[in-house]
């Protein structure tokens, strides 16, 4: 397995070429990069980031001799199974827009997130849109030949690991996987739970780390890795079983006084729980 962490964990005011440079300084393998809204930071992509300005970024990486890991987003909330066509169509635009961003980059994953239940849209009916709206995207999706994690992430839709391979398997597409976040079950289930059960549908992985009030389901924080109750022991053991090779990506909060310290902690971090 190899290291990487997203770039929100990295102040908003670095530069492509600033982030780079610290990233590979720490010893990471890759780096997440995500797709914000305007001027939400200095190294963010946008719906309208152009051909000139990958191919500079793509320069940038492979001089500090960093793989660009995956693509992520932050504005993809709710929109897939929303019952608004307009709206979901803007989810479709959304992973379009990713896949031509990881094609560009040389990644071969991007995340996204089903869910958009709210007091007018039931469970039922956000897993139905959920569906049919990446259904609608598969022919894409396989023409790319880029995996679609989807993850979970705290908006109560995949709520056990059942919930997310039966959401994977209904849509037979083998680029549609789990992009599965060890740190988000910790507060009501065990990770390699989730993995047994996953197994090779998980195409990428997430890792934080979270501290439980005493027990499941009384809740906690997040914390840095290897200061919470995951199970790394059991995690990574699992995660071979399961076939999985590729990056674990740290997906941290920014130290504001001192990020240099998080990056080489984070490093060192993975680099105790990829042996284990």
């Amino acid at each position: 397995m190899k290291k990487a962490i997203n770039a929100w964990s990295v102040p908003e005011r670095l530069s492509f070429a600033e982030m780079f440079r610290v990233i590979s300084k720490a010893g990471f393998d890759g780096i997440e990069l995500n797709v914000d809204a305007e001027n939400y930071s200095n190294h963010s992509l946008t719906m309208n980031t152009g051909k000139d300005t990958l191919n500079e970024i793509k320069r940038l990486s492979d001089e500090c001799n960093l793989k660009i890991a995956s693509i992520s987003t932050s504005l993809c909330g709710g929109k897939l199974g929303s019952n608004d066509k307009a709206t979901r169509e803007a989810a479709k635009d959304l992973i379009r827009k990713q896949l031509e961003f990881a094609a560009a980059l040389g990644a071969d994953g991007i995340l996204t997130v089903p869910g958009g239940m709210n007091d007018d849209i039931t469970v039922l009916q956000a897993y139905e849109n959920s569906l049919k709206t990446l259904e609608e995207l598969k022919p894409e999706i396989e023409a790319a030949k880029i995996y679609v994690g989807v993850e979970n992430v705290w908006n109560g839709f995949f709520t056990s690991p059942f919930d997310m391979k039966n959401f994977i398997d209904s849509l037979n597409c083998p680029y549609i996987k789990a992009y599965f976040d060890v740190g988000n079950v910790i507060a009501f289930s065990n990770s390699e739970y989730w993995i047994e059960i996953l197994g090779n549908r998980i195409c990428k992985v997430h890792v934080k780390d979270f501290k439980r009030n005493g027990g499941i389901n009384r809740g906690g924080c997040f914390v840095n890795l290897l200061e919470g109750d995951v199970n790394w022991k059991k995690v990574i053991p699992a995660l071979r079983k399961a076939g999985y090779e590729g990056y674990l990506t740290a997906e941290l909060g920014i130290m504001k006084d001192c990020p240099e310290y998080l990056y080489k902690i984070t490093s060192e971090a993975l680099d105790i729980i990829i042996n284990m």
